[in-house]
Order: structure tokens, then sequence, then C-alpha cells
């Protein structure tokens, strides 16, 4: 004869699951939501022994998206752990650039989402007619490029 503890009630579990939702901090779960997010991008490069199947750039794009726009909320709520997650999202990007993934042109960092308009820097001349962008020509040498000045072209080292 087994003897088998008898299974908690629903207002125990109630119970229970408010006392852990107590104690719960949010930047804990977006800590846990970046982490989540860098491991599986890093296995969707299938660059990990035996996860070649499971190879999915764009996986690996939405991913390194994810990290990117939950990185100032990360910097303000656990800047202690900002650093080594910057260092993941690095390896990831390497990752993502090794298996011949490439960001899309123009689009949005997180998609569903609009960039925001870059701030025009102090001093630069007042809005006016100008060259629409793609017919500006080329930069001039020492001047990022209209993808790195968008800031949507990731860049090692910077």
């Amino acid at each position: 004869m087994s003897t088998s503890e008898p299974q908690p009630s629903e207002e125990e579990l109630r119970a229970a699951y408010e006392e852990e939702i107590k104690r719960i901090r949010v930047e804990h779960v977006l800590l846990e939501h970046v982490v989540t997010l860098v491991n599986l991008g890093m296995r969707r490069t299938g660059l990990a022994p035996g996860t070649e199947p499971e190879r999915d750039p764009a996986q690996v794009g939405l991913a390194i998206d994810a990290i990117r726009a939950m990185m100032p909320l990360l910097e303000r709520a656990a800047p202690e752990q900002s650093s080594p997650v910057r260092d993941a999202l690095s390896q990831l990007q390497l990752a993502f650039v090794k298996i011949g993934g490439t960001p899309q042109a123009g689009a949005p960092a997180v998609a569903g989402s609009q960039a925001p308009e870059p701030e025009p820097p102090t001093g630069s001349p007042p809005p006016g007619p100008q060259a629409p962008p793609d017919k500006a020509g080329p930069p001039k040498a020492g001047e990022p490029g209209p993808a790195q000045s968008s800031g949507r072209l990731w860049i090692p080292g910077q």
C-alpha cells in the first residue's frame, strides 16, 4: 500500500502563487527574458555541435533586435548586469555574421515598430530643402555613410 501526499487545494495553490509573485521583481523577469533570447539566438545560429539543423538566421536577427530594444531598460533596471549582456549580444552578432546573416536595410530595430527619427546635432543647419538621402551622393572621406549614421548598422567594436 502506497502513501501519497494529498494534492493541494486550489486555494493553497493560489496562495502559493501569490506569495511567489510578491517576491518576483520586474528587473529579474527582464533579465531572464534577455538571457533566454541570447541563449536561443545562439542556438539558432547552428554553430554548436548538434544544432546545425536548427540554423535560422531570421530567428537570430529577431533575437538580436529584441535584445537591443531591451538593453536601455536593462541598463536602467539592472546596470550591473548590462555589461555581461552587452558582451553576449556582441558574441551573438558575430555569430550572426559568421552564418551569413545580414541586417535588412531600412528595417526598424524591432519588427512592427517605427524607429525614431534621429535628432539633428546641435549647430546643424535648420531643416530645409535638401537632396533626398538616396540622391545625396557618397559620404565624404572620414564621415559615416547613411546606414552607419542611421544607427541601424551594426559595426564590430562600436
